[in-house]
């Protein structure tokens, strides 16, 4: 099977299903992003030495595939058997913060990304969240997107800030406060 198919020459694409769309629609720009931060998270899981941390990020991966797959998928060819994605999906990510945030010092002010170049890698990816998440909010308001994607990657957002304090804190590097001039 060749990787180039030509039939997207035009600005066009196939949802699974087949429904052809625009390449700048938002169902697109969803998944797109969702991609994006997929890599992200890959290079985070190859900077980490932790073997528990390596397979929790390639849990999460393996979720936002799942999630893409729900975006890339239109709703109306009900043939499509999709990967689920359930509430303990969620709840493994509020644990994994819960166990870093326990061993975090308090935060007493916004903290300035950055410190050290794997710390901002996870800044990097939380913000390309944040993304995926306003852009799959978006594309709910005209097309059945599940609740759960969008609670899945409002955790996932805070879930990447905690990783960043954490890897902050075994590297060794300060946290850096915003301090706001008034």
């Amino acid at each position: 099977m060749k990787i180039y198919t030509k039939t997207g020459d035009k600005g066009k694409t196939s949802l699974f299903g087949g429904t052809r769309v625009s390449k700048a629609d938002d169902r697109i720009e969803a998944y797109g992003t969702i991609d994006e931060l997929n890599s992200y998270l890959g290079l985070i899981r190859d900077i980490q030495t932790d073997t528990r941390r390596k397979e929790v990020l390639k849990e999460i991966q393996d979720r936002l595939f799942t999630i893409g797959a729900h975006l890339a998928t239109d709703k109306e060819n009900k043939k499509s058997k999709l990967p689920d994605l359930f509430e303990r999906d969620v709840e493994l990510l509020e644990q994994q913060m819960d166990k870093m945030d326990n061993e975090l010092p308090e935060m007493k002010s916004f903290i300035l990304p950055g410190g050290h170049v794997y710390v901002s890698y996870c800044h990097i990816a939380r913000c390309v969240c944040r993304r995926a998440e306003r852009l799959t909010i978006r594309l709910s308001e005209r097309a059945e997107i599940e609740p759960i994607i969008i609670r899945y990657l409002n955790r996932l957002s805070d879930y990447l800030f905690v990783l960043g304090r954490k890897l902050a804190i075994e590297l060794g590097v300060d946290e850096v406060p915003w301090n706001a001039r008034i």
